[in-house]
């Protein structure tokens, strides 16, 4: 799944929300994520997974094609972990898969409601 259709998922579920409202938000929380990552602090989203920053040390490599040794600068690199509700849920039989997708949409017309009951 890609980012436009991840905002298209969100605006079908919550169709109160405008698209480039949704898309803003979506925006602006890995946005946070990136800037947290590039000042190298640790971004954790409970029962989802853990983003942070691994140094990698400068080498000394080979090019495949001619063989020349080269120098691999020092670099860093983004590191995920999943933590262990999104693990339980991948490694699920289908039918539980289905409960879960089920709650989430309960969840969502619960906040359809709610965002009804405000207007």
């Amino acid at each position: 799944m890609i980012k436009s259709e991840l905002v298209l998922l969100l605006k079908a579920r919550l169709p109160h929300l405008y698209e480039r409202d949704i898309e803003r938000v979506l925006n602006a929380i890995l946005g946070q994520i990136i800037s947290a990552l590039a000042r190298g602090d640790r971004v954790e989203l409970r029962g989802f997974g853990a983003f942070s920053v691994k140094r990698r040390k400068g080498r000394n490599g080979r090019n495949p094609r001619t063989g020349a040794a080269v120098v691999v600068s020092a670099k860093a690199v983004p590191y995920f972990k999943t933590g262990k509700e999104l693990r339980a849920r991948l490694n699920r039989s289908e039918n539980t898969y289905d409960e879960q997708s089920a709650s989430w949409e309960a969840a969502c017309e619960d906040m359809e409601g709610r965002a009804a009951d405000a207007d």
